[in-house]
């Protein structure tokens, strides 16, 4: 915070003109560490590490206890109001909410400096945020909102961007407004001809298309898609967004607006609207409310117009630790330590969209330090690691995976990243890299783990080179993570426990006694799922395995040589995590068919 936080530290009661004087109490003005030992148990040791922490670093108290894990944010939050004596507020709504203030603040200012405006208080305004006594930022909301005096009220940094993103979001409801007035012009029109062709340029207005598309987009990275499909169809033009991998269907424009739909994200994308019997690629880079957003774009001609595809990449997106996103401890601990070899060949295998390259950008994340040299080459860069050289191929100009990967070898990297082995070339690279003192990651499409080692073989891969150079495969699936507001708990029955290849008792085993199902609530939007995460099949290459990849034996037996030495499956981390309550039996069903 400011340089008054630290004054409060000390015991020092600073005000200023934003806020009215404030009572006495028994711990206002305290130093934050002793209104969190006095109010939430905080341990004299983990305060007085704490405090050497910040005396050596720098930061502030409340964020070093919180990245300690000792305390909460809103444990921080709380004492922070009390120190200050101001109100602290853990959920705020709509309707507490004056929409007219809001107005008068951008929503980039609000999400950037954590303040949302709430209602007329006197001749002032309250105010929610996250830092009271930010008073740089108190006084640029006073000259916004217009009113004599702000007075401030405490919440954490979460709370004020989820008021944000819900008292700010029109968009939701803005593309089915938008619709509602493209079918009245259609009403229109109907009484004046059944059909007509309509040209581009005729189009007299062209801004509901323009805010179509632009809440479209908004919607898209609210509501965590990964994936914007416009599809036409013979008599109606479809929408859908690909959510947690799930297609679901959001608006149905009017049919007579495709073309103008169709080429203002062609516009934005830079692609050539005149063109429409011929595939084209492009990409957008738009921001929204403060984040940077990458998206692709992919068009193709139908028998019914051009159908677009726009994958949205979050470029300011936080990597996710691995243990958050479903990996087992054991499995972790695995691959941490073959990740912190010098050399040998690492795959992750699975589907598209199982998630391969957020579980190689964790595995980069552990070992980025300063005294190595990480480079990667990727199709396209995905997530933009700090302190890595990434590079995007661009096989238009002959820079492909193996060229670029080449031309790392005269770079005097420690550690590797291809985006994906698909070649012989590519691979034979990939394992001289290695045997020549190079930690290399990469990944290929395989159903499972020891189908990863056969498809190398392959490609044409001599079998004594894979042996040598392969140190471990993981496999991975995503499954959905079910709603914890509304996941309801229940007995499966033999049948459905048979069903994950385990008895009853190995699963009473794994804590599966009972197990929840998808309900739907308002939360996940009534799907009974929200979020996603992984389950894992780690094959780790000892000697045993190295001697089946030299006598060049199938998949199943190298499958059935590491599961005798205790690797899990894919169906039994599954397994594993529907004991947990994580996800669903059908959920883990409905992505290891292919491995049953």
């Amino acid at each position: 915070m400011t340089e008054l936080i630290d004054m409060a530290e000390e015991g020092h009661t600073e005000r200023t003109a934003i806020h009215a004087v404030l009572p006495a109490a028994a711990l206002f003005g305290q130093p934050l560490g002793r209104i969190l030992q006095a109010r939430f148990g905080l341990a004299e040791d983990k305060l007085a590490e704490a405090l050497a922490a910040q005396a050596e670093k720098g930061g502030r108290i409340g964020e070093v206890l919180v990245g300690m894990k000792v305390v909460t944010e809103e444990q921080v939050a709380q004492a922070l109001a009390t120190q200050l004596d101001c109100v602290y507020v853990s959920v705020i709504g709509v309707d507490d909410v004056d929409a007219e203030l809001v107005k008068k603040v951008p929503i980039n200012f609000a999400k950037q400096q954590r303040l949302l405006p709430l209602k007329a208080d006197g001749d002032g305004v309250a105010v929610l945020v996250a830092d009271p006594l930010d008073t740089a930022t108190l006084d640029h909301a006073r000259l916004l909102l217009g009113g004599d005096f702000l007075t401030p009220r405490i919440a954490t940094q979460s709370t004020i961007i989820d008021a944000i993103n819900s008292v700010y979001d029109r968009s939701i409801n803005e593309a089915e407004q938008v619709v509602g007035e493209m079918e009245a012009q259609d009403l229109e029109a109907a009484e004046q001809t059944l059909e007509e062709a309509q040209d581009l340029l005729d189009t007299g207005d062209e801004a509901p298309i323009i805010r179509l598309v632009n809440s479209l987009l908004f919607r898209a990275a609210k509501e965590r898609a990964s994936d914007i499909h416009i599809e036409p169809m013979e008599r109606e033009l479809v929408v859908r967004f690909r959510i947690d991998g799930v297609l679901v269907n959001i608006i149905k424009p009017p049919k007579r607006y495709q073309n103008s739909i169709i080429s203002r994200v062609k516009i934005m994308a830079q692609l050539n609207i005149a063109e429409k019997r011929l595939p084209q690629d492009g990409r957008i880079k738009i921001r929204l409310a403060g984040r940077d957003i990458d998206i692709r774009v992919s068009t193709i001609p139908t028998i019914h117009g051009e159908s677009i595809v726009m994958r949205l990449l979050d470029k300011n997106a936080t990597l996710l630790d691995l243990a958050e996103i479903g990996m087992g401890q054991d499995i972790l601990k695995s691959l941490d330590d073959v990740i912190h070899r010098s050399h040998g060949i690492i795959l992750v295998t699975g589907p598209t969209g199982s998630g391969k390259t957020t579980t190689l950008y964790g595995a980069l994340s552990k070992i980025n330090t300063i005294d190595v040299k990480i480079l990667t080459v990727e199709d396209p860069v995905e997530y933009q690691l700090k302190g890595i050289n990434q590079m995007p191929i661009s096989p238009k100009i002959g820079l492909t995976f193996a060229s670029g990967l080449r031309a790392f070898l005269r770079q005097d990297p420690d550690i590797i990243m291809v985006g994906e082995i698909r070649d012989k070339e590519t691979a034979e690279i990939a394992i001289q890299a290695s045997l020549t003192g190079h930690l290399v990651l990469s990944t290929v499409h395989t159903n499972d783990s020891a189908g990863a080692v056969t498809r190398l073989v392959e490609m044409g891969v001599e079998p004594f080179l894979v042996a040598s150079s392969l140190t471990a495969v993981l496999a991975q699936r995503l499954v959905r993570r079910l709603c914890p507001d509304c996941r309801q708990q229940y007995r499966p029955s033999d049948e459905e426990i048979s069903k994950l290849g385990i008895s009853r008792d190995r699963f009473r085993a794994l804590g599966g006694e009972l197990v929840f199902r998808p309900v739907g609530c308002s939360v996940c939007n009534k799907v009974g799922y929200r979020g996603r995460g992984g389950i894992y099949e780690l094959l780790l290459v000892d000697d045993d395995i190295r001697q089946l990849v030299l006598r060049n034996v199938d998949s199943a037996t190298i499958k059935k040589k590491a599961t005798e030495k205790g690797m899990l499956t894919l169906l039994d981390d599954g397994a594993l995590k529907v004991a947990q309550g994580f996800t669903s039996i059908a959920e883990v069903l409905s992505v290891t068919q292919e491995d049953m």
